[in-house]
């Protein structure tokens, strides 16, 4: 929510509502007060997110190990005062404010078209000021939080009104975020994060109270000030022949001040010269162009009622318990102690879209860092659509009707062509499994190893892999949710080649075992703006990961799933760029050649996947952003030595029942063999003669354990 341009009129025109203080002081202060209860800061974590990403790379799909090391500080500097912090996220999109939702995810994909124009045109970051967060920055905020010991609260409803409450009933010191209607609730103080300094922790404290002195107004009267402004629910362009009445009966004070300083001034003036009643709302009402939705001004003033407290505004007698008590809406599911589970495990940030599915059959994903002009890759939301209709068919199997029909679940998800003026209507897609789909009580509520198993399974199926289960049960939980995604990936999308596997698959292993610092020293002479969606696109394939763990039971441990363990924007970038330009193996592996072995390994696994669901990977070098198919015969001492227009993995696997294939098989190390129909028939007669489990061989999970 917020007010336009309040936050700007309060911190030019009403310097004694804007205050210096220090968060140090003030909690040593309540300690003395409260001596039962500590200090709390209740966080809105949404509004801070962008003053938390600080590293200087954000295009490439963000620098996650970074940011938990921004994270990990700002949460010792209010531990070092004594201060416990609790965040909350927004967890659900009231259906009030749906279309200011579209209508901001609509303004952002123009921005981010302007982005990708700059990285064609420089092949360069944009600078700060065209800054976009990482795509998924704030599902893996929650988790990070957690992850370091945090309270962290996930909203069953607005967001902001959450914080407001949370900081009244729990007698908090404040709210920590930047959103003028923490003005607007009367709660605890509000402390802005734009303004702080975490080095002195010293930050700005808004006064509602000298807010409402310099206007002229009562802090019940804040309510109706905010909606006759324009907020989420009151749109603005039906109060603009009010505004100008309001201007008319009271001149400007300043000829310093803006036209929309003065409106400001002119409303405040306004609700102070009529009655503080019910009545007078009603008039307003039959004065405003609100057309058939007359309790428009209504609904806006009882949004920022918070619990126990009564508004002048409305009708006598109407407090909050009887208009923000989350009603108790008839869920898809059936099971109410399922249904229950989810909805705690939503509140304790644990699950991801679970809620939201069980609740509503609504859900939504919004902006990711996509080029629109790019027709060779497709948004993410829908090369992942098949994964959530498979794990719609999981959490939905219980809700079907007495024809077995699922229930329809709407996704508002963002991509290039989609108006958004609607939800996608998408239907649940029954899983591949013997047996059939296990039922959600045997998910999440047994216990044993075979459910432990079934819930592994039900998540590869998920992803089609459901056959590999005892190949993917001998890697690094890591490494196996990476080689999911590739797989998944590549046999999705047709226009990703040999290079992108081999820049992936790169990325992966030199990635472990640098710390935040090597990263952050990482430089970039150019950014390729394929290289930039291709990580964005991996970044929610993450996403998709921990909705189908938290689908399944968790069937994985939460925290491998982490774009932190997994994913570094920059590194990407260098070994998507190394990888197109055909550089060795030894560069592309920074030198270290005990990576040699894993590295081949990987791509041989995921090359296997491929080719039993009939996808061979093609060789298509793009170098400086062209496009050079790679032809058969032509033979480099690089990396690229023995690239042919596919790729072979190099062993035959016994499970698979594999035999060698194609024009050429993928060496590294040697010269490419000759082709020929006699040399494929040589090789398959020593496939059948020396068999392999995966290239060359994974005797046990501690050798597979080195690829991490």
């Amino acid at each position: 929510m917020g007010i336009k341009g309040l936050q700007w009129f309060v911190a030019n025109t009403c310097p004694d509502a804007c205050t210096m203080v220090n968060l140090k002081e003030m909690a040593e202060k309540h300690h003395i007060n409260h001596p039962d209860s500590p200090p709390v800061i209740v966080v809105d974590a949404m509004g801070c997110i962008r003053h938390w990403y600080t590293p200087e790379s954000w295009v490439c799909g963000g620098q996650w190990q970074e940011y938990l090391a921004n994270l990990q500080d700002f949460i010792k500097a209010f531990m070092a005062a004594d201060i416990k912090l609790v965040f909350c996220f927004d967890g659900v999109v009231e259906q009030k404010k749906r279309d200011e939702w579209v209508k901001r995810r609509l303004k952002n994909n123009k921005e981010i078209a302007r982005i990708f124009q700059f990285l064609k045109s420089y092949r360069q970051q944009p600078g700060r000021g065209m800054f976009f967060i990482p795509s998924g920055l704030a599902t893996f905020t929650r988790f990070a939080l957690k992850s370091l010991g945090q309270e962290t609260i996930c909203s069953l409803q607005e967001a902001d009104y959450e914080v407001a409450s949370y900081g009244l009933q729990n007698n908090c010191m404040g709210i920590l975020g930047q959103d003028t209607d923490y003005l607007i609730y009367n709660t605890s103080s509000y402390f802005s994060i734009d303004k702080l300094c975490l080095d002195r922790m010293v930050t700005v404290m808004y006064s509602r109270e000298n807010l409402c002195h310099a206007l002229g107004l009562n802090i019940t009267d804040l309510p109706l000030f905010a909606c006759l402004l324009g907020n989420d629910i009151v749109p603005e362009d039906i109060l603009e022949g009010f505004w100008q009445k309001c201007v008319a009966s009271c001149p400007p004070k300043s000829q310093s001040y803006d036209k929309r300083a003065n409106t400001i001034l002119a409303v405040a003036s306004y609700i102070s010269r009529v009655p503080c009643c019910y009545g007078s709302l009603k008039d307003l009402e039959e004065m405003l162009p609100l057309a058939s939705d007359k309790k428009l001004l209504y609904r806006g003033v009882e949004s920022y009622i918070l619990p126990g407290q009564q508004s002048p505004w409305l009708p006598p007698g109407v407090s909050n318990s009887q208009i923000h008590l989350v009603k108790q809406e008839t869920a898809i599911c059936p099971d109410q102690e399922i249904f229950q589970l989810a909805k705690e495990q939503h509140v304790r940030a644990e699950n991801y879209m679970v809620y939201n599915v069980l609740s509503k059959g609504e859900v939504e994903c919004s902006n990711t860092l996509e080029d629109e002009l790019d027709t060779e890759l497709p948004g993410q939301a829908l090369i992942y659509r098949p994964v959530r209709q498979h794990i719609y068919s999981v959490l939905l199997e219980s809700g079907k009707d007495t024809c077995g029909a699922y229930p329809i679940v709407k996704e508002w998800f963002v991509y290039f062509g989609n108006p958004m003026e609607q939800p996608d209507l998408v239907q649940p897609m029954q899983l591949d499994i013997p047996g059939g789909t296990p039922s959600l009580r045997t998910l999440w509520l047994t216990k044993g190893p075979e459910v432990q198993t079934l819930r592994y399974r039900t998540f590869l199926a998920c992803f089609q892999l459901q056959d590999m289960v005892e190949e993917f049960q001998l890697l690094d939980p890591s490494v196996a949710a990476v080689c999911c995604l590739l797989i998944y990936l590549t046999l999705q999308v047709d226009s990703l080649s040999l290079e992108d596997l081999n820049a992936f698959v790169a990325h992966t292993l030199c990635l472990q075992g640098k710390s935040a610092a090597q990263l952050a020293g990482l430089q970039l002479a150019q950014v390729d703006s394929r290289a930039v969606q291709l990580g964005s696109l991996f970044i929610r394939g993450l996403t998709t990961l921990i909705m189908a763990n938290s689908s399944l039971g968790f069937p994985m441990n939460m925290n491998d799933l982490m774009p932190w363990k997994v994913f570094d924007g920059k590194l990407f970038q260098e070994k998507y760029q190394q990888s197109h330009t055909g550089c060795s193996l030894e560069e592309l592996l920074e030198g270290n050649g005990s990576l040699h072995m894993q590295f081949q390994n990987l791509k041989s696994f995921i090359c296997e996947a491929c080719m039993v669901k009939k996808r061979t990977i093609q060789s298509r070098r793009r170098g400086n952003g062209f496009i050079t198919e790679m032809q058969e015969g032509g033979r480099e001492r690089s990396f690229q030595q023995a690239y042919t227009t596919s790729f072979v993995p190099p062993y035959h696997s016994q499970n698979r029942g594999f035999q060698w294939r194609g024009s050429q098989p993928y060496f590294y190390g040697s010269e490419a063999q000759p082709s020929g129909k006699g040399h494929r028939d040589q090789r398959r007669h020593q496939g059948q003669r020396r068999r392999f489990q995966l290239a060359p061989q994974w005797p046990n999970k501690q050798t597979i354990g080195a690829f991490l």
